[in-house]
This record gives structure tokens, sequence and C-alpha cells, in this order.
């Protein structure tokens, strides 16, 4: 788990449009650090976001990334983990439901690849959700594609546009996939809801080889709140007007009001 050069563009990107009040947290202790023969790239991220800063200001000596993150504007990030092996000061399973003392108390929540890493996905999401204050965002990048054998998931956009998008009522503000490169990415594809085209997205020929990322950032707003209806978008479409075992989400859409 770290913050490699194409999250720390993500993250530049964001301090420009985004800076959180009160608590902030990072799902993992994620580390951050700067090869020699990239550093300029660092820097060049810095100079087009606008930012009066150098890499060298955001590194620390124990190589984990609470001062970069401090200097992006998002405060003093706390850090929530299973074990304490790494300094996090929160120690929780994602596995399992959070405590009621948490939720509601986070303006930014960062995920910079540990839920690929939790076999309870959905416990683990619905965590999330109930730990965000309205008006917080969540930023995740897991492994979309090309990561064979480091975690127990790979994840899809679907889940970003149902769960987050549909189930909860949230704001998608960003859902990409970036190509992971040995000297920074510079491949990225936006995926846009496919409840839109009311059809499967077409990728075949799209993805390079390679290690990809799901980037997406979400905003929980006063109106968000979970339901029980995750159903993939295209099948919903298929099922409507059918004999179905329940309700989907265009049901509930075209139904008189």
């Amino acid at each position: 788990m770290g913050v490699d050069i194409e999250l720390f563009e993500r993250l530049a990107d964001l301090s420009v449009r985004f800076q959180p009040e009160g608590r902030t947290l990072m799902l993992g202790r994620h580390t951050f650090r700067v090869e020699d023969h990239i550093k300029h790239k660092f820097d060049r991220i810095l100079r087009k976001k606008g930012l009066d800063l150098s890499h060298e200001e955001l590194l620390q000596e124990d190589g984990y990334c609470e001062t970069l993150m401090r200097k992006l504007g998002f405060g003093e990030m706390e850090a929530m983990d299973f074990s304490d092996y790494e300094g996090a000061t929160l120690l929780h399973d994602l596995n399992r439901p959070v405590a009621a003392e948490l939720e509601g108390q986070f303006s930014l929540i960062f995920d910079g690849g540990t839920l690929e890493h939790v076999f309870n996905i959905p416990m683990a999401l619905e965590t999330v959700f109930r730990m965000l204050k309205p008006g917080g965002r969540f930023v995740s990048a897991n492994g979309f594609n090309g990561w064979p054998a480091h975690g127990i998931y790979q994840f899809n956009p679907e889940l970003v546009w149902t769960f987050w998008g549909r189930n909860c009522g949230c704001i998608v503000h960003d859902c990409r996939g970036i190509h992971k490169r040995p000297r920074g990415g510079n491949y990225h594809i936006e995926f846009k809801d496919p409840a839109e085209a009311g059809k499967r997205m077409r990728l075949k020929g799209k993805i390079p080889e390679g290690r990809m990322y799901l980037y997406y950032e979400i905003e929980k707003t006063s109106d968000s709140a979970m339901k029980d209806l995750v159903l993939q978008s295209d099948y919903e479409t298929k099922w409507h007007s059918h004999e179905n075992a329940g309700a989907t989400r265009l049901d509930d859409e075209m139904a008189p009001q």
C-alpha cells in the first residue's frame, strides 16, 4: 500500500478541488517514496497543479505519507488497519461493522489499495459509507486489471456506479482506469455509468497490458442513504417488465408517485 506517481497526481489534483474539514482517515497506513530517476516528474505535477511545493517537502524519514497528505491540505490523517504493525492509530477489522462512535466522523477517507485485501467487501464499503460525514469524500484506488495474486479481488467500475451512485445516492465525481507504468502512467480511460446506456461497458481492445488501477472519488451528501438494492445495471434493463424474484431500480423509478 503506497502512494506512487499515479496516485500522487490524482491527490495533487484533488487538493486544488477539495479541502476537507475535520478528521481525515486512510485505510491502512500508506507509504510515499520518490525514486531518484523520476523525482522531476513529481515536481512537474506540483507545478502543473499550481502547488508551491517540491517533492522534498513532502517526504518523511519513515517513508509514510502523513506529511504528503498534510502539505496537500488533507489534514492530520489517521490510519485504520487490522494491526498496529505499520503504526495504525485506529485498529479495526474491515470485515466487521464499525463502532458507532466512528460513524459520521470523517470528511475524507483515502484507500490507496487496502480494500482489495479485505474479504467481506460489502461490509467494508458499508463501513466507509457510515464513517463518512455529509459533504465528505471517499477516494479509492485498487486493482482493476493485471494484479494476479496481489489481493483477494480486482474491481470493476460497475461497483462504483451501482453501489456508491445508485444504492447509496452519492455523487460520483471521478471514475477512471489508470495504467501503472514503471516511470509513471499516462493512460487514463473514463468509466461512465453503464446505466445511462442500459448495457454493459465494452472495453475489449481498450485496456492496455500491465497493471491498471480503478480510481474513483465519491461524495456523500445529506440525502445519501444506503438501500438494499444492489443489482448490476445491464441485467436490470434486461429483467425489467419480466417476472422477477424482486423489484429492480427501474421498477422503483417507474412506479406511480
